[in-house]
C-alpha cells in the first residue's frame, strides 16, 4: 500500500508555530514515528506553502497511490482549485487537521476539501494522521 501525506502552508513550522495549538513536535520527527508504526505501508511526505505545488502533487499521485492524507492548512477554507484537483483524481483522500477547526475562528469552519474527501479528522493533534493511515489499511 502506498500513501502520501500532503501538508499545506505553514505546516513546515510545526513544532515552532503556536505550540499551544499545534504542539511542539516537528512533522518530520512525527513522520519517522509513523513510518516505524506502519512498516507495511510505503509512506511518502510532501509539504509546500504554494497552492500550485500542492495541486501538481495531487495530479502526480492521484492515479497511482492508494491514499492521500491532506492537511491543506489555511487553503482548506479558500481553495476551490485544491478541491477541483481532488475531484479530478481517483485516489481517495482523507482530510486531516491538527486543531479542531470548528472550535476556532468562524472562517475556519468551512472546508472546500471535505466534499471531495472520504472523511475528515480534526482536533486530535498529530494522531489524526495515524488514524487516517489506519482507515486506509482497514478500508482499501
Amino acid at each position: 500500500m502506498k500513501i502520501i501525506i500532503i501538508n499545506g502552508p505553514n505546516l513546515n513550522l510545526l513544532g515552532k508555530r503556536e505550540p499551544e495549538i499545534y504542539g511542539s513536535q516537528s512533522f518530520e520527527d512525527y513522520f519517522e514515528k509513523l513510518k516505524a508504526a506502519f512498516p507495511q505501508v510505503e509512506l511518502e511526505y510532501f509539504q509546500s506553502n504554494h497552492e500550485g505545488a500542492l495541486i501538481d502533487k495531487i495530479h502526480e499521485v492521484g492515479f497511482s497511490y492508494d491514499g492521500i492524507i491532506l492537511n491543506a492548512g489555511g487553503l482548506t477554507h479558500t481553495s476551490v482549485a485544491l478541491a477541483d484537483a481532488l475531484g479530478g483524481v481517483k485516489t481517495p483522500t482523507v482530510e486531516v487537521h491538527i486543531s479542531n477547526i470548528h472550535a476556532r475562528e468562524e472562517f475556519r469552519k468551512h472546508s472546500y476539501i471535505s466534499p471531495k474527501a472520504r472523511g475528515a479528522i480534526f482536533g486530535l493533534g498529530l494522531s489524526g494522521y495515524k488514524l487516517a493511515i489506519s482507515y486506509f489499511l482497514e478500508n482499501l
